[in-house]
Order: structure tokens, then C-alpha cells, then sequence
């Protein structure tokens, strides 16, 4: 018989993935180390290796939990009452609220991933295309001319996610403009061009 969980089995995985996310986003894949892991984490080496065995496990686990969690704040943020164009930045106001805290996570998502087993790979990219796809089809409903026969509606919809993926390189919270402020921003810039774009960021 299968030993049950201990109780606070997840969160001794959380705590684990993020400090493997750390160790990972500053020493980099290569060079981090399962022994760098446990002392980041504040365990032994033995307890890590209980819940994760490689590093390819640890850095799965890392991707595929903050995709899930992206997934499900989005599926929560879905609102079909809304005009799609509000609908638009209401999604990406997910995705940069998704992101808050979680820059180590959404390092390794966009630098490790390449590193994985292609099964793994395969799951993750499962979780990317749902993803996508909830941004698409908003998309293709303010401009039904990209689904009709246009090569250009995943080059649109990423193009949105170059603008989302990227903030971690530059936003400060407590700036002079919030995560809203910037998603609305963003939807401008996508929507009219910079033409569109207030320049009252809260307007």
C-alpha cells in the first residue's frame, strides 16, 4: 500500500519549487545544483530528493505549476459579458497579476523548457496552447478578418505575449504606473497602435 501524503505535502512542494526557481534563475540551469536547492530551501538533500530526483523533475514541476496557475487565473478572469476589447485587458491584467512574485518561475519557463524530455515538453506545450488559444479567440472576435483565411492571428496574439512575457525586465511595483495601468497600456498599443495610446496612464 502506498504511503498516504503528510499533510502539508504541497506546501513543502511549494516552498521547494521556489527556492529551486531561485537557485535556478541565479546560478542558471548548468550550474545549479540539487545541494545549492536544499540549502535555498532549508532541507537536506535527502528530504529534496524525496519529492523531486533530478533536477529535470524540479524544473518540470517549476513550469508546469506556474503555467496551470496562469491557465487558472485566466479561466477565473474569463468574463463573456464583457466587449471583447475589455475582455482583452481584463486578461492581461491576469496574466501581470499571475506574474507578481513569480519572476524566477517565468525565468525558468522561458530559459529551461528547451532542456526537458520531449514527453515533458509536450505537456507543458499543451498548457501553452490552451493558454494561447484564450487570448486568440478574444482577439479573433474584435477582428474576425484574422480567422478568415489571415495567416496573421497567432502572429498578433504573440506579439501581445512579447509585451507581457518581457515586464519582468523592467516593471518595479511602486512605479509610477501599476500592473493595470501597463495591461491597459498594452491593449492600447495592440488595439490602435501607439496612436491609441492615453497618455494618462490611468485613463
Amino acid at each position: 500500500m502506498a504511503r498516504p501524503r503528510a499533510s502539508d505535502f504541497e506546501e513543502k512542494r511549494g516552498s521547494l519549487l521556489d527556492a529551486a526557481a531561485a537557485v535556478f534563475a541565479e546560478q542558471g540551469m548548468e550550474k545549479a545544483s540539487m545541494s545549492q536547492i536544499a540549502a535555498q530551501a532549508g532541507v537536506s538533500k535527502a528530504l529534496l530528493y524525496h519529492y523531486y530526483p533530478s533536477k529535470d523533475a524540479l524544473i518540470f514541476a517549476i513550469i508546469q505549476t506556474h503555467l496551470t496557475d496562469l491557465d487558472d487565473a485566466l479561466a477565473e478572469a474569463e468574463d463573456t459579458s464583457l466587449a471583447p476589447p475589455q475582455l482583452l485587458e481584463r486578461l492581461v491584467a491576469a496574466v501581470l497579476e499571475n506574474y507578481r512574485g513569480a519572476d524566477n518561475a517565468h525565468k525558468v519557463q522561458l530559459n529551461a523548457a528547451k532542456a526537458l524530455s520531449d514527453e515533458q515538453q509536450a505537456v507543458l506545450r499543451a498548457i501553452e496552447r490552451r493558454i494561447v488559444g484564450r487570448f486568440a479567440a478574444v482577439i479573433r472576435l474584435i477582428r474576425p478578418e484574422l480567422a478568415q483565411g489571415s495567416p496573421l492571428l497567432m502572429p498578433v496574439t504573440m506579439s501581445l505575449f512579447g509585451m507581457m512575457n518581457w515586464v519582468y525586465m523592467w516593471f518595479k511595483d511602486g512605479g509610477q504606473i501599476s500592473r493595470d495601468d501597463y495591461a491597459r497600456l498594452a491593449t492600447q498599443i495592440l488595439l490602435g497602435g501607439i496612436p491609441s495610446v492615453s497618455v494618462d496612464p490611468k485613463a
